[in-house]
């Protein structure tokens, strides 16, 4: 029989209020939520008073609570709360990607050494269940490729860009007053936020820790009328995909950038705020998963199942960390990408292995092509300073040719 929790929550903004909402209208799960720590003292909220502290203390020496709940957004902050929690024998619920990413290693210990379990579905595709699915469905199974919308904000972006014609600016307000952006929406719009979801989509699906300086994210802050009328000339949508792949050595390559994406992709249709992830794997094939990706109640929902697999004692395994089933992260791999660019000092700095398609009129220029993802790394903030774009025209990642004529040579010796 699941035993009912007390629960401490941190943080009572837009998946803190979800929460309360879900937990207290769901007929299959019970719950007490008895604090909630803020930090805003002259904010109205709607919940009793009694129920409100300012001392995170108050929880986290509690020990009628066992869980604790993280919602707030600095991760900082987060990982203070999250980390002693953990030290006190306290399990965690959270949904606080980039402290996640930026920690993982950190984190993973701690959940070893104090016997406590650390679960943050929430975290990594909204209402998806894409960790639990990774870690219980996929536990043995080698995997070639996740990638899909990680970010229901930029999806809904560049869906009223695309589909409704709508500027940029527009658009980005219209997410902000549905509560899908935030005020400050950079981790959103320049890649960030899937990029710490893929990080974490990493190690339950690779069994890599990988920090998040290391893998280039591209975001849509420099999209461009003409880009999104190229895309459409080719028959193409354009969505933000993080592409997470095992190359032919084990390595494992990871993009976060804007795709160019066919009506044959099941992502072609994935609109609005929702996210949508594809799971390939080397016996079962490919897998889809579709669900909203932003929002008070999805992530209020996901943050509850969360809760409700604690009170059957439920933690993750890492088991393809443990199993190792990937050797290592690379960023020495080659990308196909359009490239829009301003003058010829340009493609001066980002040089291409090959070019497949070129367009020079002055105002409007591109390439098509292959790159190598480190020369995209070194160069990204020149990329965004001078308003270039980026997108992949597919989905592949492949090893640099060099290092695969290597490794062939190196299996020929041994074989021999």
């Amino acid at each position: 029989m699941a035993k009912k929790l007390k629960i401490g929550l941190f943080g009572f903004g837009c998946v803190g209020q979800g929460l309360y909402y879900v937990l207290n209208n769901s007929t299959g799960f019970k719950a007490d939520i008895v604090k909630i720590a803020v930090k805003d003292k002259t904010k109205d909220r709607s919940v009793s008073k009694d129920l409100i502290t300012f001392d995170k203390s108050v929880i986290l020496n509690d020990p009628e609570i066992d869980v604790i709940v993280e919602l707030i957004d600095d991760a900082d902050e987060a990982f203070n709360i999250v980390s002693e929690a953990l030290k006190k024998g306290k399990h965690v619920v959270t949904a606080n990607k980039k402290m996640l990413a930026i920690h993982l290693e950190e984190l993973y210990k701690l959940q070893q050494q104090n016997n406590v379990s650390l679960l943050y579905e929430a975290s990594a595709g909204g209402s998806i269940p894409i960790i639990r699915t990774l870690e219980e469905y996929f536990d043995n199974e080698e995997l070639e490729k996740v990638s899909g919308i990680f970010n229901g904000t930029t999806n809904y972006i560049l869906t009223k860009t695309i589909n409704e014609k709508l500027s940029y600016p527009v658009a980005l307000k219209q997410a902000q007053e549905k509560g899908f952006a935030e005020s400050d929406p950079t981790n959103d719009v320049e890649g960030y936020d899937p990029k710490f979801k893929a990080i974490i989509i990493a190690l339950h699906a690779f069994g890599l820790i990988i920090k998040p300086e290391e893998v280039l994210n591209i975001g849509i802050t420099t999209l461009h009328e003409n880009d999104i009328k190229y895309a459409s000339e080719k028959g193409y949508k354009i969505k933000l995909t993080p592409v997470i792949q095992r190359l032919e050595n084990d390595k494992v390559g990871i993009i976060v950038a804007p795709s160019f994406v066919k009506e044959t992709n099941q992502l072609f249709n994935v609109e609005n705020e929702f996210n949508g992830v594809i799971v390939e794997g080397k016996f079962s094939g490919e897998q889809f998963l579709q669900g909203r990706g932003a929002g008070s109640y999805p992530t209020g929902a996901a943050v509850l199942s969360d809760i409700s697999a604690l009170s059957h004692g439920y933690k993750y395994e890492y088991k393809k960390h443990v199993q190792k089933h990937a050797s290592d992260f690379t960023n020495d791999v080659i990308v196909e990408v359009y490239f829009r660019y301003n003058s010829n000092a340009d493609i001066e700095k980002i040089t291409f292995d090959e070019v497949s398609e070129k367009y020079n009129s002055g105002d409007y220029n591109y390439i098509v092509g292959k790159v190598n993802l480190q020369t995209l790394l070194t160069n990204r903030e020149y990329i965004l300073k001078n308003k270039l774009f980026v997108s992949l025209v597919n989905d592949k990642i492949s090893l640099n040719t060099k290092i695969s004529s290597k490794i062939a040579k190196e299996k020929q010796l041994v074989n021999n």
